[in-house]
């Protein structure tokens, strides 16, 4: 160990021997050798890369069989089984056909499964992306001419559409019909939205998504959820309306449904009331008896089989008129590049998709790590999610992300890797394979209770608003405008509205912090706000005050209102009173009287030092995180001023960030011995030793 010098003594007392620091290299050969470091080529320079792109190549030579199998099987079969109604349903929100709802959720486990850090997220469809997939889907569907009323899934083109659509895509050729522009848009968007995560990844920038905070999370969760269950009402009364864009989107549908009421299908809204109830009724019974039961039960698949059994020996659809899903085909469709045009008009809306899927995805990653005891990497989490957007988009899928729910499903059931998701994508490889022409009579209807069963947490949120607002006001008004901006307006208008109110609330918080005179609590050493405790002990003709924030160019002023109004005494406007000479003083009496300085006469009386009340202020820093060059200049009128009122100005308990600032803003000199004089260790040692330098000044008079 390399030997240390002693902590050296002055008067008695310890001082702190700075270490000196270590040379840095410039700018340019920093840059040099960390280019020379990322170029140089070896095999284990190989090795790291590869296992950095594929953590599964570390840690599944290292996976316990006896350990997780079990485990990782059981959650996997109950999360396949979760996908493959919801898989279905989800469909309806992003404007497309079934199949390729299956084709995402197949390909998203086994990407991730490859190139994800978490253990137990389960990455796939996710309503929130569904929705703003089908919203871009629908626009771009107006603009090439056709109709967004007509949905994907119908009575009247079941058999016909999908397989055309198919064809063309297979072929690839130009002149596809509706359901194959809408998979072109929608994979389009998809591999813009994959591009842009994969760059977020390369140049490090997973901490972007950490300024989307919680309740701008929580708000946006709750304003979309709305829209979606807006969307899928007319699904659930069997009623055909206009599909409605742009501001007011809510609004205008809610209005259409109510005029178009009288034209709901009672078979459709007879059979939504019943599979609600049944859905809701177990979801209560699951949450209520979640720690007996081993095993979620898979409500959402027993209700689509039973209603699609009872749909087919029924003949819903040809006596009642009830739309149903229509020809679901087996096997993949061949692969097919993205339209490079329909990229570029589709890139604005793939950033607010990517940003979207990137903060959900880190948070919940990060959430999940946390309760389990291991880390992950933000960064690889963005290449991970952005791969699982841009391989798929070749293969007619669309945007995907982690999903709340069924990474809990996962955890509850036992997850302990992402081997799960290998079983998960093997269910829906058989469901693919196999097994989709069976839900060929399945009510839309059904598909539509589905996806407003699953907005349940999202909508309870809004029993959280109380508490929060009683916790932090700044933050329940982020969620508030977030949430109702992507109900008014759009989803898009509703991220940037909470991104906005985020940062404005973050401005206002640093903007006016917390300001207090502080007083000693009794004999101790300890010094607390004096208008927050009783009992306290203000310290003889000293001030001291504390600033809970950063000083900077925009609360320099409040800094300095703060100061002067909790003092009782405005230094810039006194000093400036007291150059000008002695007979426009003011007295402290008519400053602790609180009338405006401008307005007391130049007869008000005569400064001298304790007219004041106090011969010393100090500065309680350790709240103090930061000082830009405003806050540097602040604190140097600050003490000229005082200095020509014959008032010491003294800081304590200074970071080593907020010292070396002082230090080159040229606050404390040159002279070591003048720093000392100014900043001191703690708060109690600078009113002491402001209280022996007084005493020595009246001595020697």
């Amino acid at each position: 160990m390399d030997d240390s010098p002693e902590p050296q003594q002055k008067g008695g007392a310890l001082v702190l021997v700075r270490r000196q620091p270590p040379v840095s290299q410039g700018l340019l050969e920093t840059l040099k050798a960390k280019l020379k470091k990322s170029c140089t080529c070896s095999m284990p320079c190989a090795q790291a890369l590869v296992q950095g792109l594929f953590p599964v190549i570390h840690w599944l030579p290292q996976y316990r069989l006896k350990e997780y199998l079990a485990g990782d099987v059981m959650s996997g079969l109950v999360i396949g089984i979760i996908l493959v109604p919801q898989a279905i349903a989800y469909s309806l929100l992003a404007g497309l056909q079934p199949i390729y709802s299956l084709y995402t959720s197949f390909f998203a486990n086994l990407i991730y499964f490859l190139m994800g850090t978490s253990r137990h997220v389960n990455v796939g469809i996710f309503s929130l992306l569904c929705l703003m997939v089908g919203q871009v889907v629908d626009r771009e569907l107006q603009l090439a001419g056709f109709d967004p009323s007509q949905d994907s899934l119908g009575p009247g083109n079941n058999d016909s559409t999908l397989n055309s659509s198919a064809t063309t895509l297979t072929v690839g050729l130009p002149d596809c019909g509706r359901d194959c522009y809408a998979i072109r848009v929608a994979t389009a968007l998809t591999l813009m939205a994959g591009l842009y995560q994969v760059l977020m990844g390369i140049l490090r920038l997973g901490f972007v998504s950490t300024y989307l905070s919680q309740p701008l999370l929580d708000g946006f969760a709750m304003g979309a959820s709305v829209t979606i269950l807006t969307s899928q009402a007319k699904h659930l009364l069997g009623v055909r309306i206009p599909r409605h864009q742009g501001l007011g989107m809510v609004i205008h549908t809610w209005l259409s449904l109510l005029q178009n009421v009288g034209q709901a299908n009672m078979c459709d809204v007879v059979t939504s009331a019943v599979c609600l109830g049944v859905l809701l009724a177990a979801k209560e019974l699951s949450d209520r008896y979640r720690h007996r039961l081993k095993v979620p039960v898979p409500t959402e698949l027993l209700v689509i089989v039973v209603a699609t059994i009872v749909s087919h020996f029924g003949q819903l659809h040809t006596w009642f008129g009830s739309s149903v899903a229509g020809n679901i085909p087996t096997g993949f469709v061949a692969p097919q590049v993205p339209d490079p045009k329909i990229m570029w008009r589709v890139a604005l809306d793939a950033m607010s998709l990517a940003l979207v899927g990137s903060a959900f995805s880190i948070s919940l990653a990060e959430m999940f790590a946390r309760s389990h005891g291991y880390s992950v990497s933000a960064n690889q989490e963005l290449l991970a999610v952005g791969c699982c957007n841009v391989l798929p988009a070749f293969f007619h899928c669309f945007a995907t992300s982690a999903a709340l729910s069924k990474t809990l499903v996962k955890t509850a059931t036992g997850c302990q890797t992402q081997v799960s998701s290998v079983v998960s994508a093997a269910v829906v490889l058989l469901v693919l394979l196999v097994l989709a022409p069976l839900f060929h009579d399945l009510q839309r209807c059904v598909l539509a209770c589905i996806i407003v069963v699953s907005l349940r947490g999202a909508l309870r949120k809004v029993k959280d608003l109380p508490q929060l607002w009683r916790l932090s006001p700044a933050d329940a008004l982020v969620w508030v405008a977030t949430a109702a901006t992507c109900v008014l307006v759009s989803t898009e208008a509703g991220l940037l509205a909470g991104v906005f109110f985020s940062l404005l609330s973050l401005a206002g918080r640093t903007q006016r912090p917390r300001a207090a005179l502080l007083a000693r609590i009794g004999d101790s050493t300890f010094y607390e706000d004096a208008a927050e405790f009783e009992g306290l002990l203000p310290p003889p003709e000293v001030r001291v005050f504390r600033f809970t924030g950063p000083l900077y160019y925009a609360n320099k002023d409040f800094f300095l209102r703060s100061l002067y109004r909790l003092t009782g005494l405005d230094a810039g406007h006194s000093a400036t009173r007291k150059d000008q000479g002695p007979e426009v003083g003011v007295s402290n009496r008519s400053l602790a009287d609180g009338k405006d300085l401008g307005s007391v006469s130049s007869g008000a009386g005569l400064v001298v030092p304790l007219a004041f009340g106090f011969h010393t202020v100090v500065i309680d820093c350790a709240p103090l995180l930061f000082l830009d060059v405003a806050g540097m200049a602040t604190l140097k009128d600050l003490r000229r001023d005082y200095r020509t009122l014959d008032i010491t100005l003294l800081l304590a308990c200074c970071s080593p960030s907020v010292r070396d600032t002082l230090r080159k803003g040229g606050f404390l000199g040159e002279d070591q011995g003048a720093e000392d004089e100014l900043l001191f260790p703690s708060v109690h040692s600078a009113v002491e030793a402001a209280c022996a330098r007084h005493e020595a000044a009246d001595s020697a008079f």
